[in-house]
């Protein structure tokens, strides 16, 4: 019995969502029917006898005056029907005669017994006689004498099996219309569910190496509030997984230009160094002069590769600022450090003519300032580098709308409109043909658009024909700021 159960309740599991509904919901259909054909045959049942009772009374009047006036009851009222009077003055009733009652009737002397026994007056049973049921009526005539009636059930039960058969083939036909049709419109029904799973296994096949778009979606139709819920929250669940596929595919692809390009800018001074010590063995044993122009040369190509190393060890620390404060925050005063740099600028490249303007004598901050120094010093250093000599430069200070501003612009010949949406991207060149001895890295802007988001600043790019600015802002009230925005 426990294994047929449980072959059933897996049965039962393997079955579609719309299958199992309709099932409940004819199991719960017949409960209800049970239910409501168990009521109506119990009133049905109640309501006969009641009237088979009431019949019975009138029938009881009749015979009453018979019984007053000749002792018993002359007449046979309905063919069936049995009646007796009994005379109950003494310790047990006695039946009168004449009388017309059934081979067995022990029912009607019990009745008469119970009559006389209880005081209650009528006296109402149901009782079988010669194996059928009979209604008796049992009421008192006079002082000592009690009438009883018997009828038979013949037609309430006949009427209650004809009732009892109507309803189980009414139920078992709406019963099976209802599994049928419902069965219909639940399929009809989830069917967005089931466009919707379509669509997941859809997904599943889906190749996501080359294109991180997912190319389906759940589409529209009926189904009612709840599942145009779903189905909404599906598509946006879907909208999230395309967003995070597409920042993970741009992420993958920035990494492996990253790799590239850093593999390329290092292999660069790694060759030079590699063919100025082939050239400085080979010149060790002639005049000094020579080895020490290949010393120099190594020296300065482990240089550049020592800065190229720092400037990308510094942007993955920023990338890591969860992980790491690359700032070390201090007050210092943005303006001096915008003159420092302007010095230092002018003491490195004098043939481009630097103007500093500053509008407030002091601008006191808390922040990085050797990191901010850096930031103003690769501006102006790509300033000189991107221009022809005797171009002029300017650097201000300002302050607007609770930042502060440094603008450093140069009167070269711009930045073209292609570029300056990549101009701080790590290893962009706008010049693709410059040599890297004069052109760097292509790490300068990148590292100053880092150390400036560090700051919770910005750092804005405006070119045309004749003039390009980089715009510096950071906030004056850094004092709640976290020290990575």
């Amino acid at each position: 019995m426990i294994r047929v159960i449980r072959h059933c309740r897996e049965n039962y599991r393997r079955l579609r969502l719309g299958t199992r509904l309709a099932l409940g919901m004819g199991v719960l259909s017949l409960v209800v029917f049970a239910v409501v054909g168990a009521a109506l045959s119990m009133y049905m049942r109640d309501y006969l006898e009641r009237q088979l009772s009431d019949q019975m009374k009138l029938v009881q009047i009749s015979q009453s005056k018979d019984v007053v006036d000749y002792g018993s009851v002359q007449g046979k009222p309905y063919y069936g029907w049995y009646t007796a009077s009994y005379k109950v003055s003494g310790s047990a009733p006695v039946l009168r005669e004449p009388a017309d009652v059934p081979r067995d009737s022990g029912e009607l002397l019990a009745t008469a017994a119970t009559l006389r026994a209880s005081g209650t007056d009528p006296v109402l049973r149901t009782a079988r006689i010669d194996g059928e049921a009979y209604r008796l009526r049992a009421c008192e005539v006079e002082t000592g004498v009690v009438l009883v009636t018997a009828a038979p059930m013949d037609d309430i039960e006949n009427t209650m099996d004809q009732l009892i058969t109507v309803q189980v083939v009414a139920f078992a036909l709406a019963l099976l219309g209802l599994v049928i049709f419902g069965r219909a419109v639940l399929r009809r029904g989830l069917r967005p569910l089931s466009d919707m799973a379509h669509t997941a296994r859809g997904i599943t096949s889906h190749d996501f190496t080359d294109s991180a778009r997912l190319p389906v979606r759940a589409d529209r139709g009926s189904g009612g509030p709840e599942v145009e819920e779903l189905r909404t929250a599906f598509n946006t669940m879907l909208e999230h997984i395309d967003d995070s596929l597409a920042v993970r595919t741009e992420a993958e692809q920035r990494l492996r230009r990253f790799v590239a390009d850093a593999s390329h800018e290092l292999r660069t001074p790694l060759m030079s160094v590699r063919g100025y010590a082939d050239l400085f063995q080979y010149a060790a044993a002639n005049e000094p002069g020579e080895r020490d122009k290949h010393l120099a040369r190594l020296r300065a190509e482990a240089a550049r590769m020592g800065i190229l190393l720092d400037d990308l060890l510094l942007l993955a620390r920023l990338d890591a600022a969860q992980i790491e404060t690359p700032l070390r925050q201090e007050a210092a005063d943005l303006v001096e450090l915008a003159a420092q740099a302007a010095d230092a600028f002018r003491a490195g490249h004098p043939a481009h003519p630097l103007t500093l303007t500053a509008a407030p004598k002091e601008l006191p901050l808390r922040l990085d300032p050797l990191r901010i120094r850096q930031v103003l010093d690769n501006l102006l250093t790509n300033a000189a580098v991107h221009t022809p000599a005797g171009t002029p430069v300017s650097v201000d200070v300002s302050v607007e709308a609770g930042h502060a501003v440094v603008r450093v612009a140069d009167a070269g010949p711009g930045i073209p409109a292609a570029d300056q949406d990549r101009v701080f991207d790590r290893f962009y060149r706008v010049d693709k043909a410059r040599s890297r001895d004069r052109g760097g890295s292509g790490l300068g802007l990148a590292v100053a658009l880092s150390l400036v988001r560090a700051h919770g600043g910005t750092l804005d790019l405006t070119s045309g024909p004749g003039t390009t600015a980089f715009t510096l802002r950071i906030p004056l009230d850094r004092t709640d700021r976290p020290p990575h925005g």
